[in-house]
């Protein structure tokens, strides 16, 4: 059963250090990219995966072409995809020994959420950090320009 109680969420939300977030976009309007620097500006060290833009800079970190190149560990892998392609992100998240999976707004796959479960991992779906961080109170001041 995925992660719903304020009291889960917000351990995991603080416990949370490391996330690789899968389909960073370069397109600002994109809410994957808005996401990426929101949870840079809280403080979590963000690691953008996207096959095609790997090698490149989204703001002001690299871009890994997939969670196998990723060295260290991972608390989080946060999913930008749609709910059919979420399944292999969670089975690589899981194979790179990830400690949760975070399936964004409107991304439900509850086979691949089993799965996970299962190997141990946290699992969050349908959910956006963006809104859960400011809702649960664990919003951190940042200074833009």
């Amino acid at each position: 059963m995925p992660l719903q109680s304020e009291a889960e969420l917000s351990q995991l939300l603080t416990e949370t250090k490391r996330i690789a977030l899968v389909g960073a976009s370069a397109k600002p309007e994109r809410a994957s990219n808005r996401i990426l620097k929101f949870l840079l500006d809280q403080g979590y060290d963000v690691i953008p995966v996207n096959p095609g833009l790997a090698g490149q800079q989204l703001h002001g970190v690299e871009v890994i072409e997939s969670l196998d190149d990723i060295e260290g560990d991972l608390d989080m892998v946060d999913i930008f995809r749609n709910s059919d392609a979420a399944g292999p992100v969670v089975d690589q998240a899981i194979a790179v020994g990830a400690k949760s999976i975070w399936m964004q707004l409107g991304v439900i796959n509850e086979a691949a959420a089993a799965r996970a479960e299962t190997a141990g991992l946290k699992v969050v779906m349908d959910r956006c950090p963006k809104i859960d961080i400011p809702r649960l109170g664990l919003l951190k001041e940042t200074h833009d320009g």
